[in-house]
């Protein structure tokens, strides 16, 4: 799976669960997704699960941090870069 189909299975969940209220709201694929308020901590919690569950992605303590889920871009650069390591290449 590439970082784009990644990217657009995200921003798919991310407008439908939390957008859905801001139907006029241009998300990019660099918008800071915490500083733009597109997420708060209980949001990422379930982001954090629709990974798992879409991509079977688990994502560890230690990996919840701005640079591998601040953005769409950065998202969808982890999912591909977990699944790759997942399968040993």
């Amino acid at each position: 799976m590439t970082e784009t189909m990644v990217l657009e299975k995200v921003r798919a969940f991310i407008t439908e669960n939390f957008l859905y209220m801001r139907p006029d709201f241009r998300l990019t694929d660099e918008d800071r997704l915490l500083e733009r308020r597109i997420l708060d901590s209980m949001a990422v919690m379930e982001l954090i699960t629709f990974l798992k569950d879409e991509f079977g992605v688990s994502v560890p303590e230690r990996d919840i941090r701005e640079a591998n889920l601040g953005s769409l871009k950065e998202i969808a650069r982890y999912v591909v870069g977990a699944r790759a390591g997942a399968r040993g290449g």
